[in-house]
């Protein structure tokens, strides 16, 4: 009964597949480490270094860990790089899923959660979003996650495959001080990285139509996100119903100023953010409604905004003091 976690090596990642082990569920980690970690995998959790693109080794893995499940994480998932690199996006998102589901089938795996996004919406013209919001990317990227579902869905057809699709918003903070969000492009490790380097942090765009003119976006906290993958896994072990698809947000968005706002206070390092050029694929605002996750998967915000930020910024100085 192991489940297989690709990604395993991630800032995500990581920390699913703790609250797996947590959870005395056994677990298996393929990470090809190109944005993962090889310190972040837990002593004795068994670990293959190799791309989700090698069918191969992918079901090598799947009958020497006898996996019966997988938390498919790994991807290439920045929005506005994505723009820039779109083959690359579609072959480590789209292909990347396709070898893993005939990997699946070859080997009678039968039980899928699939990291999915926000990005799947694109611009909302809504409040706040559900998931029966109408999908449309505005990214490479979203296009790709939103594929991703679009082939659970047809092979849960063809071949009886069960599967939900977990749609992240932003993810921040960090639920073990060992695991930090390396991303070069994710708005945290930025601030708090120039921050502890004694740079000024920068503000990408603040000219959107919200009322302090950055964008607003649903933050939540990575061990919250964790704490979803594990029971949407029991449900599929289970054979208990879930949606195809369910949104991880807290219903309540802050803006990039607040968040800046927040950081400042929790560091205690009072600085005035520069302002940059806008991103490509950011939309201005997207807030999630959870309420189907709250049924299903146990989800709520566990995290005020400001222990999400002290969370990330303990990981953040101690993922530089151990280089």
């Amino acid at each position: 009964m192991t489940w297989l976690v690709t990604g395993g090596a991630g800032y995500i990642g990581a920390h699913v597949v703790r609250a797996l082990a947590a959870a005395d569920m056994p677990v298996a980690i393929v990470d090809d480490l190109s944005s993962g970690h090889e310190g972040f995998v837990p002593r004795g959790v068994p670990f293959a270094r190799g791309s989700i693109l090698d069918g191969a080794l992918l079901q090598r893995v799947m009958r020497e860990r006898e996996v019966t499940g997988v938390i498919h994480i790994a991807g290439f998932k920045y929005a506005g790089e994505s723009v820039k690199r779109p083959l690359h996006t579609y072959e480590q998102n789209v292909d990347g899923t396709t070898v893993l589901l005939a990997a699946m089938e070859d080997h009678g795996v039968d039980r899928i959660v699939f990291s999915s996004s926000a990005a799947v919406y694109g611009m909302p013209a809504v409040e706040r979003v559900t998931e029966s919001t109408p999908t449309a990317p505005q990214s490479p990227y979203g296009e790709s996650k939103l594929i991703g579902e679009w082939l659970l869905r047809d092979q849960g057809v063809a071949t009886g495959l069960r599967h939900t699709s977990l749609r992240y918003f932003n993810v921040v903070g960090s639920g073990y001080p060992d695991i930090s969000d390396t991303s070069p492009h994710n708005l945290f490790p930025l601030v708090l990285t120039a921050l502890r380097e004694g740079r000024t942090p920068r503000i990408f765009g603040d000219d959107y139509p919200t009322p302090d003119g950055t964008n607003v976006r649903d933050y939540v906290h990575v061990s919250d996100i964790a704490a979803a993958h594990v029971a949407a896994a029991r449900r599929l072990d289970a054979g208990e119903p879930l949606e195809p698809a369910y949104n991880l947000g807290s219903g309540d968005g802050l803006s990039v100023r607040q968040i800046m706002d927040a950081v400042a206070r929790v560091t205690g390092i009072a600085f005035v953010p520069e302002v940059a050029d806008r991103r490509p694929g950011d939309p201005p605002r997207i807030v999630a409604d959870g309420e189907l996750a709250a049924r299903d998967l146990d989800w709520r915000m566990r995290h005020t905004v400001d222990e999400m930020v002290a969370s990330a910024w303990e990981a953040e100085n101690a993922s530089a003091s151990a280089t």
